[in-house]
Parts: C-alpha cells; structure tokens; sequence
C-alpha cells in the first residue's frame, strides 16, 4: 500500500486509499460564502481547536476539554493513524470557524452497532465560536459537505452521522441538511441518533 506524508509530515499509510485526498476536495460555494475543508496542522490549528474544545457547549458532547495536550492528543491519533478519518478545519469566507472530523463510517467502531455498507462516510461537526452558532450555518455547511463527499467519493452511498440524542440543536441541523432519522443507537459513549443521507435522495431533500 503506498504511503504519503500526512498534514503534520507524519508519513500514513491508506490515506489516499481510504477516503481520498480530502485536502483536494476543493472549495464548495454556499449561500454564506465559499467553503472549504482544510485538513488540520497541529502546528497551526491546535491553539484555535484547544479553544473551541474548551467552550462549555462544545465540552458537553465532545468531551476534549483541558490543556492543549488533550486535544493534540486526539488530533493526533487521527494524522498518525491509517486515514480513516481526517480532522479538518472549515473555512467559511476565508475565517476558520468549525472542526470537522470525515471518517469511514464502515470501518470505525460504529460499524458494530448499525447497518454499515461498504464506503459508508461519517461527519463530525462543531461550530467552533458562539457567534457563528444558532444562525443556521450547521445545516447549511453539513449539507454542503455531505454534496462533497458524494461528489468526490463516487463509491459512497450513503453518509452518516451520529451525534448524542440529547444534542437536538445538532439533530435539528442534520434534518435541515437533507438527512434522516433512521435509528436510537447504543454507542460505549451515548445515546446516539442515527442520521443518515442517501445519495439516491440527495436532489429530493
């Protein structure tokens, strides 16, 4: 399996392989302004996710609170692992404002509690400063990534996401976004509200 330097010059196996070079995805026009994904660099990104990490309302469903080490220790784990799943940076209008994490659904643990298909895609989205949140931007930004992973993943057929049944304002977000309610799911560490939006709706919703 070939290998390339990861965003933080670690050198990964798969990453090309397993979900394709996110960093290529390229930029995605949205009624807010231009999107893009940006995959993290500790060394630049870590102070500015530590802080997002921190805010209580974040705290409360990712639990990464505490000293930088915390959240570099996450990060981590996914830059040095075997690419499936790569933490990014959203940009929006040219400001870094969200951290998102696009994993294959298929292959992570979550797979053992729901009907998982082969190339299945996951997000992970927190909208880092309060004043980017409750203004519509979840919705808005997760339906455009959610076009950009169909588009560039032509073997995806479906993309998932899973946040804490408590979080409503979360699952608010998702629906907004074209995906559906599927299933209450039983995760080691939630409750979780299985979300899910199939490429064969994408242009219905």
């Amino acid at each position: 399996m070939d290998e390339e330097a990861g965003n933080d010059g670690v050198r990964r196996p798969g990453q090309d392989v397993l979900l394709g070079r996110v960093a290529d995805w390229g930029p995605v026009g949205t009624s807010a302004g231009v999107f893009h994904l940006v995959p993290v660099r500790i060394e630049r990104d870590l102070p500015l996710v530590n802080r997002w990490m921190n805010d209580p309302a974040a705290d409360a469903f990712w639990e990464l609170s505490g000293p930088p080490k915390v959240t570099e220790d996450h990060l981590r784990a996914q830059l040095t692992g075997d690419g499936r799943s790569v933490p990014c940076i959203g940009v929006l209008g040219g400001k870094p404002m969200s951290y998102w994490e696009i994993y294959r659904a298929d292959l992570d643990p979550l797979a053992r509690h729901y009907p998982s298909r082969p190339h299945d895609t996951g997000l992970h989205l927190l909208v880092g400063a309060v004043a980017d949140r409750g203004r519509g931007l979840g919705g808005l930004l997760l339906r455009a990534v959610s076009d950009l992973v169909l588009a560039r993943r032509p073997r995806c057929a479906r993309v998932i996401a899973e946040p804490d049944i408590r979080n409503t304002p979360s699952i608010a977000a998702f629906l907004t976004a074209g995906f559906r309610f599927s299933a209450e799911v039983d995760l080691p560490a939630k409750r979780a509200a299985l979300m899910v939006r199939d490429r064969s709706l994408r242009h219905v919703w």
